[in-house]
């Protein structure tokens, strides 16, 4: 193997330990954890000048890696929520998944606080 493949093997598993690191990665289970893992360490191995496609518009993988490194335990579990409660048919999981990673840091709150005024207010 050559040095400059061994040196791209190396920073992608120091991202995987650093993001499972954040995520508390051995708290969760199931292959879907594993996949939003590997997701976020393409993202993260990705030029900083490259863009990413965030809901159909192009950002910078840079500022895309920022709000990734934000990550914790409660985001992947929102994330994995919301993927359980969706019943609309996904056509490209992965841009899905993207997205979704990346608005979990902006949304969560919001999120849970309209769940629960829904509980308490709406009947449900």
């Amino acid at each position: 193997m050559a040095a400059a493949q061994k040196d791209v093997i190396g920073e992608m598993e120091a991202y995987r330990e650093i993001i499972r690191e954040h995520i508390e990665y051995q708290a969760h289970n199931g292959a879907e954890v594993d996949e939003l893992v590997e997701l976020i360490v393409e993202v993260m191995m990705m030029p900083d000048d490259a863009s990413i496609k965030i809901a159909g518009v192009d950002k910078p993988a840079a500022l895309v890696k920022n709000r990734f490194m934000k990550l914790s335990y409660s985001h992947i579990e929102y994330v994995l929520f919301c993927l359980q409660k969706n019943t609309t048919k996904v056509g490209n999981i992965k841009s899905y998944l993207l997205t979704t990673l990346y608005n979990a840091t902006m949304t969560i709150n919001n999120y849970y606080h309209a769940e629960v005024n829904h509980g308490m207010y709406g009947g449900g």
